[in-house]
């Protein structure tokens, strides 16, 4: 409810956006981020190292169906040896859905800098 506030958005695995979807949405949530880097559901559990795949991709779906109105954009980290065989799939699970795709370069952090000092010329 801040002056001037256009989106209000949030990043996701989407394991928990079903349940918490309805409150978000009255909070004020007009748009997602899902960090999606495969649609393989073993890949999936290995990256988020829990069981949940079937409920982001309920998440996923529901939210790309439409039903969520809200603006939606897949986050996909491409990494060789692990997800660069899966490019053209996203592109063909997304591409008459209403939603933006990127593809994100693997970008190794070797813990010398946080992200955001970063970004701001700190180190």
């Amino acid at each position: 409810k801040l002056e001037g506030l256009k989106t209000i958005a949030v990043t996701t695995n989407g394991i928990n956006l079903t349940r918490l979807l309805p409150r978000l949405k009255e909070a004020g949530l007009n748009a997602i981020n899902i960090s999606l880097d495969t649609l393989v559901p073993a890949k999936f559990e290995f990256i988020v190292r829990r069981k949940g795949t079937s409920l982001s991709f309920k998440a996923t779906v529901l939210i790309l169906a439409g039903m969520c109105l809200l603006h939606l954009q897949v986050n996909c980290v491409v990494m060789r040896g692990f997800n660069e065989d899966e490019v053209l799939d996203f592109v063909d699970f997304t591409k008459d859905l209403p939603v933006d795709v990127r593809f994100i370069e693997y970008m190794p952090f070797d813990g010398k800098y946080c992200c955001l000092e970063v970004l701001l010329g700190q180190k």
